[in-house]
């Protein structure tokens, strides 16, 4: 089960995730080529991480379903109501 998990994760560098400047870890988001990103958000209190907060990996609706970090980040990040 863990392979699978794994292998359900987004690659950073697919065009997609790219596209969205998706990292794992939100402290190396290129803050110039992406100033929406401000210290705090991350994928774990965005409305798209279909997971609790607490998980450390879940699906995002913005990257298909694949596995993001809930310490991640990408442009697609929407506030949690």
């Amino acid at each position: 089960l863990q392979a699978s998990a794994q292998a359900n994760r987004v690659d950073e560098n697919a065009p997609g995730s790219a596209a969205l400047g998706y990292k794992h870890d939100a402290t190396k988001v290129d803050t110039k080529k992406f100033p929406a990103y401000a210290a705090g958000k991350n994928c774990a209190n965005c409305m798209l991480y279909q997971g609790k907060p607490t998980d450390p990996w879940a699906n995002c609706a913005a990257l298909g379903g694949k596995q993001v970090a809930a310490k991640g980040w990408c442009m697609a990040w929407a506030k949690k109501a």
